[in-house]
């Protein structure tokens, strides 16, 4: 069957349109790798004494992609994890500043796409809510991180990064057999194609726990 001449035109002419917006997608989407993969290298291959400044670096970046895709929540969601792990690395008052800034941005992402990047923002806001200090200090909530934490777990089961951060908020909370469980659950955790040095430097991690754990006994 012949298609009409003017139906044709109409449809070349949608498919042009829409070749604008897969471009934009794409862009997006490689800058969040991008800062995804810098975030790694700052993490688990730059030396301690550079990473202050490769992290502040890294979020200038990660403002610059908020700025330009403000309906996607991916790059909240990175610069969150970005000022976390820098306030974990930094100490002091200045690292509860970072924290709070980190919360405010997880839970404005939650408000754009809540299921995103599989549940790292239940991740992220859960490790904060038990790292923090809690009130009068900071923001810190026990029972509000394990919430969130389950949270990620039930949409990630298996994943690294929500088993990993359960399993260390688990042993700090005195419950070592379920942090343990939760440990070799992240060991064995399928590794992620696009992120092998995250993974490998969360293994790390892991194995780390794990040692702390067996000498504990």
């Amino acid at each position: 069957m012949t298609m009409p001449r003017s139906f044709t035109a109409i449809l070349v002419s949608a498919c042009l349109a829409a070749l604008p917006a897969l471009s934009h997608a794409d862009d997006v989407d490689m800058a969040i790798k991008t800062l995804a993969r810098d975030w790694s290298h700052v993490t688990y291959e730059v030396p301690k004494a550079q990473q202050d400044d490769a992290y502040t670096a890294l979020e200038t970046q990660g403002s610059a992609l908020i700025a330009q895709y403000p309906r996607r929540a991916e790059p909240r969601v990175w610069q969150a994890i970005i000022l976390s792990t820098h306030a974990g690395e930094h100490g002091g008052l200045g690292a509860l500043g970072m924290a709070k800034r980190a919360r405010d941005l997880l839970q404005e992402a939650q408000k754009i796409q809540p299921d995103v990047l599989n549940g790292s923002i239940y991740t992220t806001l859960g490790s904060l809510y038990y790292q923090v200090p809690g009130w009068p200090l900071g923001f810190g909530d026990k029972d509000k991180a394990r919430s969130l934490l389950e949270k990620a777990l039930q949409i990630d089961p298996d994943g690294i990064d929500p088993n990993y951060f359960y399993a260390d908020f688990l042993y700090r909370t005195g419950d070592k057999a379920g942090a343990m469980t939760h440990l070799r659950k992240a060991l064995a955790a399928p590794p992620r194609g696009d992120q092998p040095l995250a993974d490998k430097g969360r293994r790390a991690q892991v194995q780390k726990l794990i040692d702390t754990l067996s000498a504990d006994k």
